[in-house]
């Protein structure tokens, strides 16, 4: 397992393209320097020792010391030891609403926007609990199964959009089914579904669902995000607004935040609802409720004792310079017996 301490450091290696088109540019602007000058056969005769594939490679050179250079400053970390870790914390899933009317930017960026966002940041703020993440629109998916592995969860959190399911609407129902099937620890007494919609388009009896769920230990917080005013449905092709959503009947669509929706849905599964417009109490509630119940412990196996391995890059880096330095842009003995242009 390996950790990379600081990514940012990739922006490093967009000097290598630079560099090779640097490189080539120079060579175009000697070679028309040059004939200006004299032809090419007078230039070979003038300058036999030149050495046209050691320019190649000292461009190569440099090029292999900037990436190694570039990995050394992100500075990668390997684990070396695997071991069984005793943690205590709660089940949590969060079911996540991506259909269409999610689009709607009454809240900023946009619904679907900042449910991810909330979702990241209570992310952060967990520590011993494991996480699930479920998307819905006219039906359910697992998106992330349940995991200690907060990173990849974020990763696969952060790809979620409104264009996952082909059906639409907000199969509720569907999400809090399938959300039953990812607790798969009998003994774990907490179990917690956190509900991420604007409760519009909500399908069948969800309260009684929410109760069902509810009796097999399931509690059930919903999470809103919209406003009551509502806000049309953008529809936009490569990020630039096409149009708005419209009815059967040619009327524009106004999505509205479904708030009894949700709390009907809290109330039944023994939860609360949550108004999702400020991040922070939105995060702050969450901790507050997970800090209040019972923890399990469980193992967790996970890689520890990360070593620097930034050492490796950096001396790979400072012996291709070196060896750059030794490079004359000239030919040597053993480099003309090679022949290796048939230069005879």
């Amino acid at each position: 397992m390996y950790q990379l301490e600081q990514p940012i450091y990739f922006y490093v290696l967009i000097a290598i393209p630079v560099v090779v088109v640097l490189f080539l540019l120079v060579v175009v602007w000697k070679n028309r320097t040059q004939t200006k000058f004299a032809d090419y056969t007078l230039l070979k005769k003038l300058s036999p020792n030149r050495s046209v594939f050691k320019s190649v490679l000292k461009v190569l050179v440099v090029c292999l010391a900037i990436a190694c250079m570039s990995f050394a400053l992100v500075n990668p970390k390997i684990g070396t030891k695997l071991e069984t870790v005793k943690r205590e914390g709660v089940d949590v899933v969060f079911a996540i609403d991506v259909s269409k009317s999610m689009l709607a930017e009454d809240i900023a960026p946009n619904r679907i926007e900042k449910s991810k966002q909330l979702v990241s940041q209570i992310i952060n703020s967990l520590a011993g609990d494991r996480i699930g993440i479920i998307g819905y629109a006219g039906s359910a998916f697992p998106q992330v199964p349940i995991t200690t592995d907060f990173s990849s969860a974020k990763l696969f959190l952060s790809g979620m959009n409104t264009d996952m399911v082909s059906s639409q609407g907000t199969a509720i129902n569907e999400a809090i089914r399938m959300a039953q099937t990812y607790y798969n620890d009998e003994e774990q007494t907490n179990r917690v579904l956190f509900l991420v919609s604007d409760g519009e388009d909500h399908e069948g009896n969800v309260a009684a669902i929410a109760s069902e769920a509810n009796k097999m230990g399931i509690r059930i917080f919903t999470i809103g995000v919209g406003t009551l005013q509502g806000a049309p449905i953008p529809l936009k092709r490569n990020g630039v607004l096409q149009s708005y959503k419209r009815d059967q009947n040619n009327e524009q669509v106004i999505t509205r935040l479904g708030e009894e929706t949700l709390k009907e849905i809290a109330n039944a599964a023994d939860g609360e609802y949550i108004n999702g417009t400020n991040t922070k109490e939105v995060v702050d509630k969450v901790r507050d409720i997970l800090n209040g119940m019972d923890k399990k412990e469980f193992d967790s196996k996970q890689f520890t004792d990360f070593k620097d391995q930034f050492q490796w890059f950096l001396g790979g880096a400072l012996f291709l310079l070196i060896i750059d330095l030794l490079l004359l842009e000239r030919k040597t003995a053993w480099l003309k017996k090679l022949n290796l242009f048939n230069e005879r």
